[in-house]
């Protein structure tokens, strides 16, 4: 189960390194992270998922940030701290007046980034950080409440190992991303739930994604959801 007062934050970037980058920093200072490409991507994942906090950034193709920023301001109250290889006091208004909560100029150091997020998460009131909704994610005939860490078809309980369970709520985590078999070891061995053999062992993390798919999969050796991503990793596929 996902512990209610551990803060769960939205990257939205599209470039993938800078994604994967804050994602691996974020989630080893004790954040639950989950990671959108573009706008329209990050309004799909607000649409099941309540958010703690959104760091976004504002140059992306599309919908750009000050945009996104005035959608989520006018859906809820979750704070939002931008990113932006802007750094003139015009962007800084722009972004202000949009609704954001702070303003970080690229290139920026990781640390400060942490700090300015635990600084944002204290100023908000706690209603503002309180789940509004049930954090559910739709995986095609799947449900997989966030919060309590459970997995359904139809109404039926889809029982998993723990290890199954910490690799699955993962996975919820980052629907649409590619993770590689190193980030998927790195995050067991950071989980008490991942103590089982797996640690260090992308093979073992392997049999363990097999396990899974038994599970979620009309037809294990054609996965639909939990597909591979030849030369990459895997990726959760819920549409």
């Amino acid at each position: 189960m996902i512990h209610e007062t551990v803060p769960h934050l939205l990257i939205v970037d599209d470039d993938a390194r800078i994604r994967s980058l804050l994602q691996k920093y974020l989630l080893r200072n004790g954040f639950l992270v989950t990671a959108a490409r573009d706008a329209a991507h990050a309004r799909r994942l607000m649409q099941g998922l309540a958010f703690d906090m959104i760091v976004l950034d504002v140059m992306m193709p599309g919908e750009d940030g000050i945009s996104l920023t005035r959608h989520i301001r006018a859906e809820g109250t979750a704070p939002v701290l931008l990113l932006t290889a802007r750094g003139e006091a015009e962007d800084r208004i722009s972004g202000f007046e949009a609704g954001a909560d702070d303003y970080l100029p690229k290139p920026f150091e990781p640390r400060e980034l942490v700090l300015r997020i635990n600084a944002i998460l204290r100023r908000s009131p706690p209603a503002a950080r309180t789940a509004i909704q049930p954090q559910m994610l739709m995986i095609g005939p799947l449900r997989y409440d966030m919060e309590r860490g459970e997995l359904k078809r139809d109404n039926a309980i889809i029982r998993l190992t723990q290890t199954e369970a910490t690799l699955m709520r993962f996975f919820c985590q980052h629907p649409g991303e590619v993770i590689t078999r190193e980030a998927l070891v790195e995050h067991l061995s950071h989980d008490r739930a991942g103590h089982g053999g797996v640690v260090g062992q992308e093979r073992a993390v392997d049999v363990q994604i097999t396990r899974l798919r038994r599970k979620i999969e009309r037809d294990p050796k054609d996965p639909r959801y939990l597909q591979t991503v030849r030369g990459a990793g895997y990726m959760l596929v819920t549409e």
